[in-house]
């Protein structure tokens, strides 16, 4: 009995002890928080190859330009299941190869054939074959090849035949080396690589047909059969010299030069109507292989589906419909087919019906079935280039009370007769609403896209790769219009479209406004596109084509009467122009610099205007490109123009000041170049782009990209990676005036002021970094945190005590009391700081910080393959009350303090009367 008691103590001892040692796996998130202010989109990228699942008729298998291989429901377009591969050319899917039957179940009952599997084949060196679960998505088996030459792989393709996998890879001018590999084990099958004489390859003017490899040489195709024991060449003649490169044709031995199809094992042609066309060919067609043609009307917003017989060039009249086509997609190209007769207990049995895939040029992933777009997947989105958030319109109500106080002239009559009549206005509008005739609510008031209380509730403007911009609710995440600009692209050296706001909703009765500026794809000069940025429509026209190319940009600061800022554009030849025209007055003494990124050279403008005429005057330039102008600049970060500071100094222990170096114009400019001692060195220089002063400079030995800067108020962290100890590290750097402050009421350049006083600090971060940005409030009275995206997906709010450069070794008096942390050279990083908890976002890129209308919060925009939406309180939400506050337990005690007042002053006044009798 004594021995049962024992064991039973025991277990009731290791219980107890299991559950104290692991309380710490309880820190997370309250269930109901989960999703209420924050929403995660995911995408897969611009589609590369795309087809459906003979296994599942719900499934088509996509590969993506985005690195992805991704099953998407084809009933609703959900994600069934996604993997992201390996970033850059070690992801690049070169072959998707879905199974043509259906699963076969081994044996055992427990598992699914390799037969069965999806195979991809990504990278180059080394190269990755990959054989993944149609079901789940789960890899089930991996080889890879290490090519001996990587320069020569590069042009290698792939394809598959019945069982084993053929790796082509052609030498120019020479010959075609052709490897046979077990496509699910990797065993080489010979013994050697199959060399094939080629002589007349040429470099962009062949195509792997398989198991042909052709090319177009001037008037004619040149083809082998990389299949057979005695290749022979196949020659065809062309019809006119080939201009471009062949396309070929999948499901047949053939390709296609300038709208003609040739065939490769006979002598036979045919004309093509356009170059979407795919090929399908379906069991219900008894083997008869369809060519199917789109169209899209512009005028009409339609999209025309017809198929031709590949046997005799008839058409097909059972694929022959016109469906609706928005001016919101690209020009489509037709992916995947799958048809089917419909049974004959259906109301329509043994008619055709088809479901299309159609990839457009914007990226967008369609769907049409029964002649209609079933659903449409807006992959644009995984490629953002900028973005920002924008306040919405004021309600009705409010707009009135807006109207009603607008006395500028100060007409105390006119505000009178204005306030009688809102006050009339709003008594028949009660009336009517009761009597249910109200005037109908304004389009934005629908669509819920009014101003709310505290200003959380925004418009998201969003601008991606192909030129595609979105209006989003940042709440909700539904996108409420979208814009396609086809002929806009991206700047020369890498730099993405510009997103600025020209004027927000602030100035009611006026409409926020908007501009995109880019570059054009045909003709390279400037465009730009304005547009009001709640509803989505054009301004003034919309699209502007400039007759110059556009070498820097720049929003004025002043306004005129409409409250809008004018945009100043430096062309290639550094001459000025303002974007209205009737704004260019308001350039007049403008500073404006530009970089030159190849020769680390900057360069200082000042803009003046007389005689109703802009001239550019060039001021300064700064060459940052070292010795032998081996360096490269390799980041510009300035601060947010939009940004306030609160707090001008910072209190010592000694209660003195000291004050900050709050110069508006100061620039980050990080180069990075050779060396002959150090290998590689990065330099960092703070540059007042007015006066093209460098306030400070440091350098960095063997470190490279990628960097990562955050500028604001008068600090500077930046992250970079150390070759010579190999980890990820975070430098903060903060500029003082002294305890002395030059000009406590207007900053100038010009004026010399004396270099700041400097403290720096260097961390060490336990992961990489993809990006970072700070918060930022309405009026800069939160403490500043640093949003930290990393390479995992995750985004850490980082509090600027943890990066403060002025962190001691020891732990003095004096910190303690300033309430500075004892430096520690590695950052923390507790579960507890990643805002989006287990919402991860796949190749995080960017993120974009706004103010809302609390000073406590601040909304966050994420993105890469994936957006994320959310807000964070760097400060906690001081000035807003918890949710679980108490209101019914506030006004009880509210109305008894009230009721008690009131009778101790009945009380007290009847005490001094008696008092007064006396």
């Amino acid at each position: 009995m004594n021995f049962r008691i024992t064991r039973f103590n025991n277990i009731w001892t290791k219980c107890l002890l299991y559950l104290l040692l692991n309380s710490h796996a309880v820190l997370c998130l309250y269930e109901d928080q989960i999703g209420k202010f924050d929403w995660l989109q995911h995408y897969v990228g611009k589609l590369k190859y795309g087809t459906f699942d003979s296994g599942s008729m719900d499934r088509i298998v996509v590969a993506t330009e985005s690195n992805v291989l991704a099953a998407i429901s084809a009933k609703t377009g959900e994600i069934l299941w996604r993997q992201v591969l390996e970033k850059g050319s070690r992801g690049d899917i070169k072959l998707l190869h879905v199974p043509a039957q259906g699963f076969e179940i081994q044996s055992t009952g427990n598992r699914f054939s390799r037969a069965s599997d999806i195979i991809t084949v990504s990278g180059v060196s080394p190269t990755l074959i990959r054989g993944w679960n149609p079901n789940t998505g789960a890899l089930e088996w991996e080889w890879s090849i290490l090519p001996t030459s990587p320069e020569k792989a590069e042009r290698g393709q792939w394809f598959k035949n019945e069982i084993n996998l053929y790796h082509v890879v052609p030498v120019l001018g020479s010959h075609i080396e052709v490897t046979e590999y077990i496509a699910t084990s990797g065993q080489q099958v010979k013994q050697t690589t199959s060399r094939i004489s080629a002589a007349w390859i040429r470099d962009e003017k062949c195509v792997l047909v398989a198991p042909f490899y052709a090319c177009a040489l001037q008037d004619q195709i040149m083809a082998i059969d990389l299949l057979s024991d005695n290749a022979q060449i196949i020659a065809r003649p062309l019809k006119s010299l080939a201009m471009g490169s062949p396309t070929p044709l999948h499901g047949i031995p053939g390709i296609v030069q300038d709208h003609q199809l040739y065939w490769l094992t006979s002598e036979r042609q045919m004309q093509l109507q356009l170059e979407d066309t795919v090929l399908v060919d379906d069991s219900i067609l008894d083997g008869d292989q369809l060519l199917l043609h789109a169209s899209v009307n512009r005028t009409q917003n339609t999209l025309k589906l017809s198929a031709t017989k590949v046997a005799d060039g008839s058409p097909y009249d059972a694929i022959n419909f016109v469906s609706d086509y928005p001016d919101t997609l690209g020009c489509p190209k037709l992916t995947a087919v799958r048809c089917k007769t419909s049974s004959e207990s259906s109301k329509n049995r043994g008619q055709l019906a088809c479901r299309l895939l159609l990839s457009s040029e914007d990226g967008a992933l369609t769907l049409i079935q029964a002649a209609k777009i079933k659903w449409t997947r807006e992959e644009a989105l995984a490629s953002v280039e900028t973005a920002d958030f924008l306040d919405l319109t004021l309600s009705d109500a409010e707009g009135a009370i807006e109207e009603e106080l607008n006395n500028k002239n100060g007409d105390v009559l006119g505000a009178l007769q204005r306030r009688i009549a809102s006050q009339i206005g709003h008594v028949k509008n009660l009336v009517l609403h009761v009597l249910g005739l109200g005037p109908a609510p304004s389009k934005a008031q629908k669509a819920g896209l009014v101003r709310d209380d505290f200003g959380l509730h925004k418009m998201l403007i969003v601008v991606t790769t192909s030129g595609k911009i979105f209006g989003i609710d940042n709440v909700s995440g539904k996108q409420h219009w979208v814009r396609y600009m086809p002929e806009v692209t991206n700047f020369a050296n890498d730099q993405s479209i510009k997103l600025l706001v020209q004027r927000t909703s602030r100035f009611y009765p006026l409409a926020a406004q908007c501009v995109v500026l880019g570059r054009h794809r045909q003709t390279k000069n400037g465009i730009l596109y304005q547009f009001n940025p709640i509803t989505g429509q054009p301004v003034n026209g919309g699209i502007i084509q400039l007759p110059y190319k556009i070498h820097q940009i720049s929003l004025l600061h002043q306004t005129g009467p409409d409250f809008l800022k004018g945009l100043l554009i430096l062309d290639e030849k550094n001459d000025a122009h303002v974007v209205p025209d009737s704004s260019a007055k308001y350039a007049h003494n403008f500073y404006i610099f530009s970089a030159e990124q190849e020769k680390a050279t900057i360069y200082g403008y000042l803009i003046e205007f007389h005689n109703n005429k802009l001239s550019t005057t060039p001021i300064w330039t700064v060459n940052l490109g070292g010795l032998n102008n081996g360096q490269k600049i390799v980041a510009i970060e300035g601060k947010n123009p939009i940004e306030h500071v609160h707090s001008q100094g910072r209190v010592l222990a000694d209660r003195s000041v000291l004050y900050k170096y709050n110069n508006p114009n100061l620039v980050a400019v990080a180069t990075h170049g050779p060396d002959n001692i150090h290998k590689y060195i990065m330099n960092i220089h703070l540059l007042d782009v007015v006066s093209g002063s460098i306030v400070f400079s440091m350098s960095h030995k063997r470190v490279r990209p990628p960097l990562h800067m955050v500028h604001s108020e008068n600090w500077l962290v930046y992250a970079y990676y150390n070759d010579k100890v190999r980890r990820t590290e975070v430098s903060s750097l903060e500029l003082y005036e002294g305890k002395t402050q030059a000009n406590s009421t207007v900053w100038s350049s010009l004026d010399a002021p004396p270099l700041p006083l400097v403290e720096r600090q260097t961390y060490i971060l336990p992961v990489a970094v993809a990006s970072m940005k700070e918060t930022i409030t309405e009026k800069g009275i939160t403490s500043k945190h640093i949003l930290i995206g990393l390479s995992t997906g995750a985004i850490a709010e980082m509090s600027w005590a943890l990066l403060d450069p002025r962190r001691p070794i020891t732990s003095p008096e004096k910190a303690r009391e300033e309430g500075i942390i004892p430096y520690m050279p590695e950052l923390p990083m507790p579960h507890e700081i990643i805002i989006n908890y287990n919402q991860s976002i796949s190749n995080l890129k960017g993120i974009y910080t706004a103010p809302s209308g609390l000073e406590s919060s601040c909304l966050v925009f994420a993105h890469g393959l994936d957006i994320f939406v959310t807000r964070v309180a760097p400060s906690k939400t001081f000035d807003l009350l918890k949710e679980d506050f108490d209101y019914f337990l506030i006004t009880v005690v509210l109305v008894i303090l009230t009721s008690t007042s009131y009778i101790v002053k009945l009380f007290a006044s009847k005490k001094a009367i008696k008092q007064a009798w006396k």
